[in-house]
């Protein structure tokens, strides 16, 4: 018999810190939304999470401190005094160089400064503004939990230096993420592992950011693509490809011009560094539209006939809540288990992870 107060494994620990709880959920005018996670074994390489800006960052003090250095970086350091911030750092170094003008540290005050007005200004948005994130990594198990676990900490690291910078998420966070999980070839050497044992740490991954009206902009790692079903014509709809692009999975695919390239293995060279043209798009034009974001164990993403039972689900629960939708689909994914166990194929049974962004008003 376990002991009350026994440690919890490492699979209860990775399950509890990988599953968000409902009191994390954003409140967006007008847009309900609700995610959950099956695993396939004790804990799973599946992640799901509501990024609450509101409620994980202090949006004001955040703000507040920008207006501080929009005016602090205006104001010239006085003699002797010691350094504040990295404007005077720089404006120090500045002095040192050939061609230093004085009027060169007026600009460059100016600049800084309207960047943390700009800050600001970014930060106030996130008020209306809800973060989704979704991994999957490869596999199930201990080991996927683990490669989930990598991504999670990673991105909320990056994103604390993003809100710090910009005031928001950008395209950079998402770059670097993917690198973070790509093979270095410095440590593959090291430990003697050889290219074609395909040892990588594999994760496909949407992040996206939801507003007002139902718009939703997300960058897609190898991904099944999202779902949009329409209220008016009651099936899931065709959207225009320019809208989805999608990358290879998480750390397979390094950037030709990224500095560290030829640091990386990578199946193939990407043309540039991710920018804002990169984002996929999808509005839920109409009151009672659903966006599906969901893993391979609901759905693969492909599969027509598993597409058209899929839509009889969300046909038969479409008018009810985003919570009972994302149940109806596990409940069926779940199914879809039973009919694998009774043919003999357990080991196709996947981890299973559905979100719901439904429209309202």
């Amino acid at each position: 018999m376990t002991k009350p107060d026994a440690a919890p494994g490492i699979d209860e620990y990775l399950r509890d810190r990988l599953m968000p709880v409902e009191g994390a959920i954003p409140l967006i005018p007008g847009i309900e939304m609700f995610g959950n996670s099956i695993p396939a074994q004790t804990v799973g390489g599946d992640l799901f999470e509501y990024i609450n800006f509101q409620q994980r960052y202090d949006i004001d003090a955040r703000i507040q401190r920008a207006q501080r250095l929009s005016s602090e970086f205006l104001e010239p350091l006085s003699p002797g005094a010691p350094l504040r911030s990295t404007v005077d750092d720089q404006i120090q170094w500045l002095k040192t160089t050939t061609g230093y003008r004085p009027e060169m540290e007026g600009e460059y005050r100016f600049s800084r400064s309207s960047e943390q007005v700009r800050v600001a200004e970014e930060l106030r948005d996130l008020s209306s503004t809800a973060g989704v994130l979704v991994v999957d990594a490869q596999g199930h198990g201990i080991i996927s939990a683990k490669i989930a676990s990598t991504v999670h900490d990673t991105f909320h690291a990056l994103m604390l230096t993003e809100l710090d910078r910009y005031g928001r998420a950008t395209p950079m966070l998402l770059e670097n993420l993917n690198l973070r999980l790509a093979q270095s070839k410095t440590a593959r050497n090291a430990l003697g592992i050889l290219e074609k044992e395909g040892a990588r740490e594999i994760a496909t991954m949407i992040y996206g950011e939801v507003r007002p009206g139902g718009h939703f902009h997300f960058v897609n790692f190898g991904h099944p693509p999202p779902l949009v079903f329409s209220a008016e014509y009651r099936k899931f709809m065709n959207i225009d490809e320019s809208r989805m692009v999608q990358f290879l999975a998480l750390g397979l695919q390094i950037p030709a011009d990224h500095p560290d390239r030829k640091k990386y293995y990578s199946l193939t060279f990407r043309e540039a560094e991710l920018d804002a043209s990169d984002l996929g798009q999808i509005t839920l034009m109409s009151p009672g539209d659903i966006l599906v974001l969901y893993t391979d164990g609901v759905y693969d993403g492909s599969d027509k006939h598993a597409r058209e039972l899929l839509e009889a689900v969300m046909l038969e629960h479409c008018h009810e809540p985003a919570k009972e939708i994302c149940n109806a689909l596990l409940d069926y994914a779940v199914r879809q288990d039973d009919r694998l166990r009774q043919s003999g194929q357990e080991d196709m049974i996947d981890d299973k992870t559905a979100f719901i962004i439904k429209r309202t008003v």
